[in-house]
């Protein structure tokens, strides 16, 4: 028999290899390069990628075997998930492998923006010794603003705290008791901006959060602020940021994310006032092996015609280990109903009794779905594809 085709169109650690097992076939592709990678995708059951390769509608069309589309790391933005919904391809990333690292540069931005790092040893290596001019500040007893209570910027408090500093924090789906748990009191918007001797953002990109920060959030600001993003572009309004820096209007800023990246041409490169890094934020041996080794596995799941729990693309959610054994069974009692009518089959109604009936067993009524389908359709049907 056949080993399914697992094509790598990024590199990966060799932990990911290892994680993905001998069961399979490995073969490699430059995915940046689109007539090396259509051709490659026509035998594929499973493409590994990161950010450089598009999976949109078009590569998807040309692999009709693939099952699963695994990107090893956070960001979906060059997966065309409607398309391979409609196709039945299963969508998996590794949503939590670059928390820590994510955390941890924030605060190094933080460090480098509070005692000038960049600009201090780049005068030095230009042969200057200019120590007055890099007198910087500590972050004991300043107020530092976090937004976004998330993962990410819960790691961040966290490792705030030990600095002696005031945590604020704005985070309109987090609950009091949860902010003071981990020791940051909740505030608005206005007053974050207000009170904030540094901030750092720590939330996703959507159309309320692009912007969020410009004119007016800088106007009511101390002329000492210095202001973080590593998490997406955008969400400090760019040109906002530039005339407030350039004006002295605040005190300077870190980005490691951009509107456009590389962000070539962009005037915010021309400030003195600035510490950019080239969206550095997963980029770290322990979050890219983390990234690698997670969607391995859920390779292995897919590919074995398992849920995977952590698809973007599959109403299924945490499965309880008590509703496991019944995803087979649902399956089987699909097909039986299949078989069973005699005529056109127009609704299906799916009901769990008993203990079970306690959880969530959404994925129960995906497996019923797939298995009735199973015999009636041309197209491949899977956990992603059935419900449509």
């Amino acid at each position: 028999l056949s080993k399914p085709i697992v094509l790598i169109a990024e590199e990966l650690s060799p932990a990911t290899l290892e994680a993905l097992g001998p069961d399979f076939e490995v073969r490699n592709v430059d995915g940046a390069d689109r007539s090396a990678l259509l051709p490659a995708l026509k035998d594929a059951n499973a493409v590994l990628i990161r950010s450089a390769t598009k999976m949109d509608a078009e590569a998807i069309a040309a692999a009709p075997k693939l099952k699963v589309i695994a990107r090893a790391g956070v960001g979906l933005d060059n997966v065309d998930i409607k398309a391979a919904t409609t196709h039945g391809v299963m969508v998996v990333n590794a949503p939590t492998s670059n928390v820590i690292s994510a955390a941890e540069l924030a605060i190094a931005h933080i460090m480098g923006l509070a005692r000038h790092i960049p600009d201090a040893h780049a005068s030095l290596k230009a042969g200057a010794w200019k120590r007055s001019q890099y007198t910087g500040i500590e972050l004991y007893e300043k107020t530092i603003g976090i937004i976004g209570l998330g993962r990410i910027g819960t790691l961040v408090a966290q490792r705030l705290a030990g600095f002696g500093a005031t945590l604020i924090g704005y985070d309109p789906y987090v609950t009091q008791a949860r902010a003071e748990q981990i020791g940051v009191e909740l505030v608005d918007m206005e007053q974050m901006m207000k009170r904030s001797d540094f901030i750092t953002i720590h939330i996703p990109k959507t159309p309320e959060t692009t912007g969020m920060i410009s004119t007016n959030e800088f106007k009511i600001a101390k002329p000492s602020l210095r202001i973080v993003n590593c998490s997406r572009g955008g969400i400090i309004d760019e040109a906002a940021l530039y005339e407030a820096l350039k004006s002295n209007q605040i005190g300077a800023a870190g980005l490691d994310v951009f509107v456009n990246e590389p962000p070539k041409d962009s005037p915010l490169l021309t400030l003195d006032n600035i510490l950019v890094t080239p969206h550095l934020g997963a980029s770290t041996d322990e979050a890219q092996e983390k990234a690698g080794i997670s969607v391995a596995r859920s390779v292995r799941l897919a590919l074995a015609g398992d849920l995977v729990p952590d698809a973007v693309n599959v109403a299924g959610g945490e499965i309880d280990s008590s509703v496991k054994p019944g995803i087979p069974l649902a399956e089987k009692l699909g097909q039986l109903v299949a078989g069973l009518a005699h005529t056109s089959i127009v609704s299906v109604e799916f009901e769990a009794r008993g203990e079970i009936a306690a959880h969530d067993v959404t994925v129960l009524k995906l497996a019923a779905l797939k298995g009735l389908f199973q015999t009636m359709v041309t197209e491949q049907v899977s956990y992603v594809n059935a419900p449509l």
